[in-house]
């Protein structure tokens, strides 16, 4: 029997998530436990939503990614600083132009013509990402303030490529303000006849 209770992938039984990374297909052998040990969830014959498929995927990533690692890490060492490597290590399946600051287009939107600037994850995907991994890691048994994803150092991170990636590409990432219901208007008293 392996000693090692990680499943061996196949090209057949692996699946390319939204970063271009290839992930286990199968939705029962999520990474588990905090300890960085393997659980299998049983299956339901309910759906899981896009969300749900998502966040699964992120966490099969993310565990792949400290399986991976050198030395290789269990979710339970696993800091703020490694998840920031991680998203580094995203980086080189980004799809979005982020403009250098010596780059004539720096700034520009909708640049008129190509420019060697290098491609990364988009602010928005990243942030994403956390939030969902962020979930993940605490409905498999991580506690809330250990949260590696919830670190400050992440936090700062995403508002420093948020920031960038803003000035880099001419766009604003403000926050949507919440359309609110119109309120219904008492309607005012008769006036008193004197």
């Amino acid at each position: 029997m392996d000693p090692n209770p990680v499943q061996k992938l196949d090209s057949s039984s692996t699946e390319i998530n939204s970063f271009g990374i290839s992930t286990p297909a199968n939705p029962n052998s999520m990474v588990g436990s905090p300890s960085g040990s393997s659980s299998s969830v049983s299956p339901s014959s309910t759906t899981l939503s896009r969300y749900e498929n998502q966040k699964r995927r992120d966490w099969n990533t993310f565990g792949q990614y400290l399986r991976n690692h050198r030395p290789p890490l269990s979710l339970s060492r696993c800091s703020g600083a490694h998840v920031l490597e991680f998203l580094r290590y995203l980086d080189q399946f980004g799809k979005t132009k982020v403009h250098t600051q010596l780059c004539p287009f720096f700034g520009h939107p909708n640049p008129p013509a190509p420019c060697p600037c290098p491609l990364r994850q988009a602010w928005g995907s990243l942030d994403a990402l956390i939030g969902r991994l962020r979930a993940a890691y605490e409905e498999n048994g991580g506690k809330p303030e250990t949260n590696p994803f919830g670190a400050r150092a992440v936090r700062l991170y995403l508002r420093e490529v948020r920031d960038f990636q803003s000035k880099a590409r001419g766009i604003s990432y403000e926050k949507k303000k919440r359309k609110r219901p119109p309120q219904q208007q008492q309607p005012s008293p008769p006036p008193n006849p004197i």
